[in-house]
């Protein structure tokens, strides 16, 4: 069982290298140093299907070709893979909010947010905090 953040395990899964780059950053600000990159969410799921034993979470953000977050999420939970599933949005209305707990979201974290902010959601995710809304 996850013990610390600091043993997290994560993909981000974005299609904007400067965006991963960034959440790389802010997971290395926060003690997280084991950080996977995909660059769609076709290469997530193929990564999580081949090595999802690997990460611990998932980082993904909501807004890719070939393959939404959301359709990836979809994917991942309908594969049976119960992975915490963190979604990056600038999508912040009640129906995409919804759509997102609907297919079976673990947290969301709404645009822009600072290293803080993720370390909270990601505490969220270890069960330790309650999760702050955005």
């Amino acid at each position: 069982m996850m013990q610390t953040l600091e043993d997290l395990r994560i993909i981000i899964i974005d299609d904007q290298s400067t965006a991963r780059a960034m959440l790389r950053a802010m997971l290395k600000e926060i003690g997280i140093n084991q950080v996977f990159e995909a660059p769609d969410g076709r290469d997530g799921l193929t990564f999580l299907d081949n090595a999802g034993d690997m990460v611990d979470v998932v980082i993904c953000d909501w807004n890719m070709p070939k393959m939404t977050g959301v359709e990836l999420l979809r994917q991942v939970r309908s594969a049976g893979i119960d992975i915490p599933f963190l979604m990056v949005t600038g999508r912040t209305d009640r129906e995409s909010v919804l759509q997102a707990k609907t297919a079976g979201v673990t947290g969301y974290i709404a645009k822009p947010f600072s290293y803080r902010q993720l370390e909270a959601k990601l505490r969220a995710l270890l069960g330790r905090t309650p999760a702050p809304r955005f």
